[in-house]
């Protein structure tokens, strides 16, 4: 049997694709209709907005803490996080936390390294692109980053809060990010962080100016494999 996967949820969207791709893409891993058993926990959004409009990162990390502690009630054996943002909380989470967790920003810039990238843009909402939660991982591998202008970040948070979260696709959303990307290929970028876990839903290789890193389906592709190897390991 491969380990239980719990998802502490936030934005629906975010995590409705998440798990998909947890489901959908177990079956190269473990076999025609396979995956590890999932299990997700989602307080309301507005209650994590409360927190996050004030700066309250502890105020944060206690939604975050009530989900794991439920995951872990149920048998989930690690963690993951399907939204970028509220990574900011995890170090207050992680000391109490009843079971480990994957690091979003820690998957995608190992990907990037393995990719052989040198220097991404970031993109997702305002706090994200301001935060160190990208910065520091990067950092960690030698890697460059370019955050969005001023402007840029408030876009893409209005976009991101108003239109991504409600499963609102427009094609000026589209446009905006692509604007945004082209110029940080212009200032030498060799690839984008889609530091949202709603931005996949309307930017991917296909339509960017750069090749993406998609935080959602690099996340669950990790867990994927920690499922399957975790349960493989000798006790």
């Amino acid at each position: 049997m491969t380990q239980h996967i719990g998802i502490v949820g936030c934005s629906a969207e975010g995590a409705a694709l998440c798990y998909r791709t947890l489901c959908a893409e177990g079956a190269a891993l473990l076999g025609p209709h396979a995956h590890p058993e999932v299990s997700m926990h989602t307080p309301s959004l507005a209650e994590y907005m409360k927190h996050i409009d004030r700066g309250d990162w502890e105020g944060v990390g206690a939604l975050m803490l009530a989900s794991a502690n439920k995951l872990a009630s149920i048998g989930a054996d690690f963690l993951i996080c399907p939204d970028n943002t509220i990574h900011q909380a995890l170090r207050y989470v992680e000391p109490r936390s009843p079971l480990p967790w994957l690091h979003i920003a820690e998957v995608v810039a190992e990907q990037a390294a393995l990719r052989g990238l040198r220097r991404v843009g970031l993109t997702g909402t305002r706090w994200l692109v301001e935060s160190e939660i990208y910065p520091e991982k990067l950092a960690a591998l030698g890697l460059e980053w370019v955050r969005p202008s001023a402007a840029e970040r408030e876009e893409m948070s209005r976009i991101i809060m108003e239109e991504l979260v409600y499963g609102v696709f427009r094609p000026e959303a589209i446009a905006c990010f692509q604007r945004i990307i082209g110029r940080m290929s212009a200032e030498g970028c060799d690839a984008v962080v889609l530091g949202c876990t709603e931005i996949p839903l309307i930017m991917s290789d296909a339509n960017s100016p750069l090749p993406t890193l998609d935080s959602t389906r690099l996340l669950a592709r990790a867990a994927l494999r920690r499922a399957a190897e975790g349960a493989a390991a000798p006790a």
